[in-house]
Parts: C-alpha cells; sequence; structure tokens
C-alpha cells in the first residue's frame, strides 16, 4: 500500500531541525524532501553508506550511488514496479556476520516524474536503520 503526502501539510513550527527543501516534478505524487544533515544507512553495526545529501521520497531515505560502500551490497535477482517511479532493482546488503535480502534498492532508468528526486541514488529498508547525526 503507498501513502502520499500532500505538500505543505507540516506547518513551519512543526518541522525538525532539519534543513528541508520541497523537490516537485510537476505533480504532488513526486514531493520529496532533502536534508542537509549527515545520514547514515546501518546494517548489523557496520555503515553501509553516509551522506549531507539525501533524499527522503514516500518516507524512504534515498543516498547518492557514490556515498555507498558498493561491497557491502550483493545484486539481487529481484525487480518490481513503481506506477510512477518506474522499475527497481535491488541488492543483499551483508555485514560480517549477517545478510539482509533485498534490502537496498534503486531505480536505474526512473521515469522522468522522479527523475529529479530518485535518480543516481539507492534507497535502504528492510533492517538497515537510517541514523541522523
Amino acid at each position: 500500500m503507498f501513502s502520499f503526502s500532500c505538500l505543505g501539510s507540516r506547518s513551519k513550527s512543526s518541522r525538525t531541525r532539519f534543513e528541508e527543501q520541497e523537490l516537485v516534478s510537476g505533480n504532488a505524487l513526486a514531493a520529496g524532501r532533502v536534508y542537509h544533515i549527515m545520514t547514515k544507512a546501518v546494517f548489523d553495526g557496520v555503515v553501509i553508506a553516509e551522506s549531507n545529501d539525501v533524499r527522503n521520497v514516500e518516507g524512504v531515505t534515498y543516498f547518492p550511488v557514490d556515498s555507498v560502500d558498493m561491497d557491502k551490497l550483493v545484486e539481487s535477482p529481484t525487480t518490481s514496479r513503481c506506477f510512477w517511479k518506474g522499475k527497481a532493482s535491488y541488492w543483499h546488503v551483508r555485514s560480517d556476520d549477517d545478510v539482509a535480502s533485498n534490502a537496498a534498492f534503486a531505480y536505474e532508468r526512473p521515469w522522468p516524474l522522479a527523475r529529479r528526486l530518485v535518480d543516481g541514488r539507492i534507497a535502504f529498508w528492510q533492517g538497515v536503520q537510517i541514523v541522523r547525526d
């Protein structure tokens, strides 16, 4: 099930301490937030990605590809499709002691509506913690 937030639904006083910037690609469904604060993706105590340029789209944090330790990812045959972002490819995330199946994903050729939000970025979920300093 997808959940969509309306732009401007939070008052300025209720915003977090993060510097926020709205991104819109011509449709409220494509709304995202940029956080300019150091953010990490951590699995089993191991930092998988770290950046101060992350985007949050539909509650999922996307990191620039060059901020991800690709040695901790193993390509998965799993794919999925999002009606407005396109086809997602998945990776398993591994530490020395554990593996989180299909816990990283990216839209390698996102559809036009999502390009500004997710192009060149990898997202984490399913057991990977997102930590903001």
